[in-house]
């Protein structure tokens, strides 16, 4: 497979994808009970206000699902798009620098925002659906935990 030269310099990888809903307990009847993912990590995310709850498959993939907090407009726009249903939320690369992704960015042509490049659990910046294809793109950098679950800013809890 021929990795464009933009992705190649960053040695991007996909991660996960993100599904966004009102509540977890429909869409965790579907991606847990029904086709097997298993929680690998979760919380409430107090800084930026919402849930997550990662499932992990048996070929080593994962998804994350979303929620906002009571509270929160994080989820608002998303879920008026999609008259309330929800859906694919973001797609997640991780980068081995998110300054360096962000720099590329640029100088492609690409605005990026919610940038947060220095967080040390989680470094990331985003691409807006309309420049990605009709999706949210972030591009991240974990930390020395490896996942999102980890910040500071972080309520841990499970499904």
């Amino acid at each position: 497979m021929t990795v464009p030269p933009a992705l190649e310099g960053l040695k991007a990888k996909f991660d996960h994808v993100a599904i966004g809903g009102r509540a977890f307990e429909p869409m965790l009847a579907l991606y847990r009970d029904i086709l097997g993912g298993v929680p690998t990590y979760g919380g409430t995310n107090t800084a930026l206000g919402f849930a997550v709850q990662s499932l992990g498959f048996p070929d080593g993939k994962h998804i994350e699902l979303i929620t906002a907090v009571p509270g929160s407009t994080f989820l608002d726009s998303f879920l008026e798009r999609t008259g309330g249903l929800g859906g694919l939320h973001h797609v997640t690369f991780t980068v081995p620098s998110v300054h360096e992704a962000i720099e590329v960015l640029h100088a492609r042509g690409y605005a990026t925002f919610g940038e947060r490049p220095d967080d040390p659990s989680w470094a990331e910046a985003f691409v807006h659906p309309r420049d990605a294809g009709g999706v949210l793109l972030q591009v991240a950098t974990p930390g020395e935990h490896g996942d999102e679950g980890e910040s500071e800013h972080w309520e841990s809890s499970g499904a």
